[in-house]
């Protein structure tokens, strides 16, 4: 646990340009640095730096951060990591907290497990090129395979002697407990002692993290009995769970970012000969079927994903699958389906990298191409077959979050299929409003059993008599002014000036006037909050209740690296897009129209009470609009009469706040 103090200096210590600019060729700007996107692609410039602030924003994607943040982002580090980086880079000795006694036999246990898992892999690797069995029969299989020696030492691949307890021994020996070796299951322990290795006679392919440590082993037996099974992957441990990782995302996740692009094949044998031959944007998932949370690990580098997948039945089948679960995660999916008893590993080492690299782009097709042809395979004129195929498409289209792209599928499906595209969109209605259906009941379902078993009988106390207040009708949502830059401009202030100070007018206590400084985030947050004023904009008023907190309970306001490092995106990408403004005057307006321009803070008083109080009479119109909806309504004598003396109230505090700004109203 790294410590506060430590982050500090660390923080203190790093020049966001610097870190950015090992990264991305940045141009200086004005106050800021410019440069193209590392996160999309692009031509025109959208990627702004500000080093006064710390922190990145791109105007194209929307991807904004600190430093710490465009680590995690870009070489996709955990928070240590992009710390430990940083440390590095600016010769800090990192710190680290004194753990408790819990937390350090937790982390000791976790340690253990790492160190282990480490220690095999470097153990099995030593095997297959310096032990004669590791070469006759490991090395010697994966060379056949067509692998070279630097794509095999690239993925850590290694071998296990055909000895019950070879491993088991020697990892004793380098002083490794029983406790570690069972829950990494690296070894299975008997009753009375007796153990074996879990890998014994098999070919190793070690599954990396996405920082590069061992998590656990896939094994691959050399036998040709049937009764031995193919491949046997490691348990889940506290280290490793199998769902949620991608085998080759160590080795590929660079690829994948520069490609936009990652192909999904079945295997570890597959991965490794995609990347021998020139495909490093290749992964598989480990020794289960795809899971929701291996598709969310892809789409932190792309959207786009290519199913890689055997021509037969079962791959096929696996296909259908994987397309659906990819679509309901928003991925941008498309097929290739090899020749029926080829995969990947087998057509590279039959027609050689160059062949496959073609075969992968001639033959890739959207999933509507795919799945129709699949399905229409062997039915010429059966309507009830031709019925049911239409079904499972829609189902299938059904999933796709985005509205547009579904539209683009339905025309396809309904080219492929001979169907009218009203048809379609109305079986996809169908199957839209089943889906909501379903999650809604799953989604009561969940909240019924995370809510309290026991619920309080007696009822609520009685609130206190108030003054008559009218009910009033609904205002649909475009009936009223926007107040949007309003609010914005307050949001802006508070963000970007919150912390300075202005004076105000004010009276002593002898009664006499006089003025004091006041920081601009206590000034709006005391003229709103004594108003009974909120942000229509949902964002806003997050940010605003941050600030008021602050300011309430006397605690430091909110900074850039608050809001960088926020997980709250929505809140992230508001508060970073105001602080940094992609625009700035630029120097020859000073020096060939000889006109210096006043910076934002030189009229920050004026600015603030303007802005104050063009909110306030936002709102007041706002209000007033909502009055007018009522009494156009109304058919209660009294009820308008109230509605009339609070628009005659209405109307005189917009008339005085106008006249504060020195508006007419007409």
């Amino acid at each position: 646990m790294i410590k506060k103090e430590t982050i500090d200096r660390i923080m203190d210590a790093t020049r966001i340009e610097e870190v950015v600019g090992e990264f991305v060729s940045l141009k200086k700007r004005g106050a800021n640095h410019i440069g193209c996107c590392p996160f999309h692609n692009e031509k025109t410039p959208s990627f702004y730096v500000s080093p006064s602030k710390g922190i990145f924003k791109c105007f194209g994607c929307g991807k904004s951060g600190n430093a710490v943040g465009f680590l995690m982002d870009h070489e996709h580090y955990s928070y240590p990591e992009a710390l430990h980086w940083l440390a590095d880079k600016y010769h800090i000795t990192i710190e680290e907290e004194q753990l408790t006694d819990e937390q350090k036999e937790k982390q000791t246990e976790r340690d253990g497990l790492f160190h282990v898992s480490e220690f095999a892999q470097k153990y099995f690797a030593d095997l297959l090129y310096n032990n004669e069995m590791g070469r006759a029969i490991g090395l010697s299989y994966f060379h056949q395979r067509g692998m070279s020696d630097e794509i095999i030492k690239s993925f850590g691949l290694g071998y296990c002697l055909d000895e019950w307890d070879n491993f088991t021994k020697h990892a004793r020996q380098q002083g490794y407990s029983d406790a570690v070796l069972e829950k990494t299951g690296l070894t299975i322990f008997k009753e009375e002692g007796r153990c074996f290795d879990r890998f014994k006679g098999r070919v190793m392919f070690p599954i990396y993290s996405i920082s590069g440590r061992v998590l656990g082993f896939s094994g691959r037996t050399l036998s040709k009995e049937k009764q031995v099974a193919k491949y046997v992957n490691s348990p889940d441990s506290e280290i490793y769970d199998k769902s949620h990782t991608l085998y080759g995302l160590f080795q590929a996740r660079n690829a994948i970012s520069r490609a936009d692009k990652c192909y999904l094949v079945e295997g570890n044998v597959d991965v490794v000969s995609m990347h021998q031959s020139g495909v490093c944007n290749t992964v598989a998932s480990c020794g289960t079927s795809l899971t929701v949370e291996q598709i969310r690990l892809i789409k932190r580098y792309t959207p786009n994903v290519t199913v890689l997948y055997d021509g037969d039945s079962a791959g096929i089948k696996a296909a259908l699958r994987a397309v659906g679960l990819l679509f309901e995660e928003g991925m941008h999916v498309r097929v290739v389906l090899f020749p029926d008893g080829e995969d990947p590993d087998s057509y590279a080492q039959k027609y050689g990298s160059t062949q496959l690299q073609e075969y992968l782009r001639d033959h890739e097709e959207n999933f509507v191409n795919f799945k129709t042809r699949v399905l229409l395979e062997d039915i010429e004129h059966d309507p009830i077959r031709k019925a049911e195929v239409l079904k499972e498409m829609v189902r299938t289209i059904a999933l796709v979050p985005d509205m547009i792209e579904r539209q683009e599928y339905v025309k396809q499906t309904a080219f492929r299929l001979n169907v009218s595209e009203t048809v379609l969109t109305q079986e996809l209605a169908k199957a839209m409003a089943s889906n909501a259906q379903k999650a809604w009941k799953e989604e009561q379902r969940r909240n019924s059993q995370q809510s309290a078993p026991d619920q309080p009988e007696s009822l609520p106390p009685a609130e206190p008599e108030s003054a008559p207040v009218v009910e009033t009708p609904a205002v649909p949502e475009n009936a009223t002014r926007n107040a949007e830059p309003q609010e914005q401009q307050l949001v802006r202030l508070l963000i970007n000036h919150g912390d300075k100070e202005v004076q105000q007018d004010a009276v002593d206590e002898a009664g006499n006037p006089c003025t004091i400084a006041l920081r601009v985030a206590e000034i709006i947050v005391d003229e709103l909050t004594s108003n009974e004023l909120s942000f229509s904009n949902p964002v806003y008023q997050q940010i605003f209740n941050l600030y008021r907190d602050a300011v309430q309970q006397g605690t430091p306001l909110p900074d850039a690296n608050y809001f960088a490092m926020s997980t709250n995106s929505a809140l992230r990408n508001t508060a970073l897009t105001l602080m940094l403004n992609p625009y700035s005057v630029s120097p020859l307006w000073m020096q060939r129209k000889n006109i210096a321009v006043p910076s934002p803070i030189t009229h920050l008083r004026r600015e603030l009470e303007e802005s104050i109080l063009c909110f306030k009479q936002k709102k007041l119109e706002q209000e007033l609009e909502k009055n007018s909806f009522a009494l156009r309504s109304c058919t209660d004598p009294d009820d308008m009469l109230i509605l009339m003396a609070q628009r005659k109230q209405l109307t005189q505090l917009r008339q005085a706040v106008c006249q504060q700004l020195n508006r007419v109203i007409v």
